[in-house]
């Protein structure tokens, strides 16, 4: 019999596996996968961006989803004692822009090896490739689980770390929630977090901007009134169903939230593509450059103001000719011009399907959770960490802290209940 029995081997399983063993118990960590850590492994675009070292409060700030669960938690375990917990199992890590930490080989591998080092040194037993039915509990209590192949595993405690929805080639297919419920739990409303936007604008269709990259620009998801949500400033991405890039994954939960409030089947983005300008001085700038040189053509004269396939694009919005000479166009015109690129407003219908976010939203509903402890309100002995908890940040390390955290808390508690 073991005491703890850690169902998903990601980055919360992991850890919560790490620390009931740490405690001295006989821990079981089961995965239907064929290797642990999948996940980690393609983080950070392959080299597992393992934590963020921004202050506690900027940190929670960049985890909209119930981020403010998290301060027990972290006043328990933090990212910095991340940083440390790394370090000490022999993975250096660096710091890079946003506070986002890195290991210095740059290879998730390394941080994927460094726990499964550190399972094998504790002990830890490890089943692959072995998938769970169900979590047996009796009086208000853990008692085992049920494999797949009907064998009963009995233990004292259960910490589900299966992730949510999204990825699911890592292995995250919404396992944790029936068994979750069954302990009485509340599952809130799945829905697609860091994920491309799609659009059915005409200019989208006809893949006029695709593959075209916006730097640093202000993106805004605008209420029904048009009054923004949420502004982003970071890259963008024009695709060929719609948009994509840092700036839209931040703001896609905002537009999920909208598109269900409004009655409309879209709603409404836009795009400053000069935030450090104001309307007013570019629309001045634009007459200046243009009266310059008059008899120079307006592509040419507008040169370096905006990137040379944004600008055009803009030019068509206007009706303008880009070849046409500079002298010719109206104040009331240049205006327009620096008018859209301050706001150029596009419809958005939609998100790709939950399968291909980055990040679930929605889950195990926090409230039924114990926030220092991640044990169960519902049943003792049953511990809930990671994704599968309502819990969703950006991306930026942030999501993943979070995972840590949940993680190692779920673990060690799982131990001391035993």
């Amino acid at each position: 019999m073991y005491d703890v029995v850690v169902i998903g081997g990601g980055p919360s399983g992991l850890m919560a596996a790490i620390a009931a063993g740490e405690q001295g118990k006989k821990v079981l960590l089961i995965d239907k996968g064929n290797k642990l850590g999948r996940k980690l492994a393609i983080s950070g675009g392959g080299r597992c961006n393992v934590t963020n070292r921004l202050p506690i409060e900027e940190i929670i700030r960049h985890i909209p989803g119930n981020g403010r669960f998290l301060y027990s938690a972290f006043s328990v375990f933090n990212n910095e004692d991340i940083i440390t917990f790394f370090e000490n199992l022999g993975v250096k890590l660096k710091e890079e822009d946003h506070g986002r930490m890195f290991p210095v080989s740059d290879k998730a591998q390394s941080v994927v090896d460094a726990l499964l080092n550190r399972l094998k040194e504790l002990n830890v037993v490890v089943k692959t490739n072995t998938p769970v039915k169900d979590i047996l509990y009796k009086e208000g209590r853990t008692e085992g689980i049920l494999l797949q192949d009907k064998e009963k595993i009995p233990c004292k405690a259960v910490v589900i770390a299966v992730g949510g929805k999204s990825v699911p080639h890592t292995g995250s297919t919404g396992d944790g929630y029936p068994w979750a419920e069954k302990a009485g739990h509340t599952i809130t409303e799945l829905f697609p977090t860091e994920v491309p936007l799609t659009s059915k604008e005409e200019f989208i269709k006809d893949k006029t901007l695709q593959g075209l990259a916006l730097r640093d620009v202000g993106v805004s998801v605008l209420n029904k009134r048009g009054k923004p949500v949420v502004t982003h400033r970071m890259d963008m991405l024009f695709t060929h169903f719609g948009l994509s890039g840092p700036a839209i994954l931040r703001c896609s939960q905002y537009v999920v939230k909208e598109l269900k409030k409004s009655k409309n089947d879209f709603v409404y983005m836009s795009i400053d593509a000069l935030p450090d300008q104001n309307e007013h001085k570019i629309a001045e700038k634009i007459h200046r450059l243009l009266g310059d040189e008059p008899k120079k053509a307006i592509k040419n004269s507008l040169k370096g103001l905006l990137p040379e396939r944004y600008l055009l694009f803009l030019l068509e919005q206007c009706e303008i000719n880009p070849s046409e000479q500079g002298g010719h166009i109206s104040l009331e015109t240049k205006r327009r011009i620096a008018s859209l690129s301050k706001q150029f407003k596009i419809k958005i219908h939609g998100t790709l399907p939950l399968d291909k976010a980055f990040v679930t939203g929605g889950g195990i509903s926090v409230k039924e959770i114990e926030p220092k402890t991640m044990a169960s309100k519902k049943v003792n002995g049953l511990y809930l960490c990671g994704e599968v908890l309502d819990i969703h940040g950006y991306t930026g390390g942030y999501n993943i802290t979070s995972a840590l955290v949940t993680g190692r808390l779920a673990g060690l508690n799982a131990a001391f209940y035993c």
